[in-house]
């Protein structure tokens, strides 16, 4: 009965639904944007990560409704929040530790971890074998001013400059700049860095103030991660990200 209900059942539009108690953000909150990395290619991985069959943000509903309210206060500032990452199944996960533990990558990635090798992911926390994001209440996520500008698209066969290199250098984004790239795996990454500017700074701590006053808790060494405490300490899940059925998520 419970591999029946983790698969959950199938819809009249042929899609997967969710096991009790998620949901698709879009259907909680549509106004915050998305760019699910790991659906796509501009990921440390270089392509599809196993387990994202759609690029869609998937939480347990506690945590896609605070999320909401973070949103609700920071469009009164004009800014908006962005997802890149959010419920993540376990074989993704197995998947990220099996890269870093090979150690072997295209020369294209070293832009993710331009100071380390790729082998020492796991031993310096960047890469974990048991990850918060398996459970959907953990997001990774930045800020975009609004009205948002659009990005250039991304080139998976264009060379870009490291994620610690200058905003206009970097792989194409839509938010601030934060001082690095997503899935910067280096220090400067580190919430509390010194060695980004005053303005970098300011916005990482803008994004930390709004999250925390609705219950997340930042991983000191990613400034885009953040658990939302109430709904941490479940069950982790291996079901895939799939695309929304026409009659969506149960609110």
């Amino acid at each position: 009965m419970l591999a029946l209900a983790l698969a959950g059942t199938v819809s009249a539009a042929g899609n997967t639904k969710l096991p009790g108690g998620f949901v698709y953000l879009s259907d909680v909150d549509p106004s915050i944007i998305q760019d699910m990395r790991y659906a796509g290619y501009d990921n440390f991985m270089g392509g599809p990560v196993p387990g994202y069959k759609a690029p869609e943000c998937i939480l347990v509903r506690s945590a896609a409704k605070a999320l909401s309210r973070v949103q609700e206060a920071l469009k009164k500032r004009g800014l908006s929040l962005k997802v890149y990452d959010c419920y993540r199944p376990k074989r993704a996960v197995r998947a990220f530790v099996r890269s870093a533990a090979d150690g072997k990558a295209d020369a294209t990635l070293k832009r993710f971890y331009p100071n380390i090798r790729r082998s020492q992911l796991l031993r310096l926390g960047y890469v974990a074998s048991r990850s918060m994001h398996s459970m959907g209440a953990t997001v990774d996520l930045t800020l975009v001013a609004l009205p948002e500008k659009e990005a250039a698209p991304f080139d998976p066969v264009r060379t870009y400059g490291a994620c610690t290199a200058a905003f206009e250098d970097r792989a194409p984004d839509s938010s601030v700049d934060m001082g690095t790239g997503f899935d910067c795996f280096d220090p400067r990454s580190h919430t509390w860095s010194r060695a980004i500017s005053p303005d970098q700074r300011e916005w990482r701590q803008t994004l930390r103030k709004a999250m925390a006053k609705q219950g997340f808790t930042n991983y000191s060494k990613e400034w885009w991660h953040y658990t939302y405490g109430p709904a941490a300490g479940g069950a982790r899940y291996d079901f895939p990200v799939t695309p929304r059925g026409e009659t969506g998520s149960e609110k």
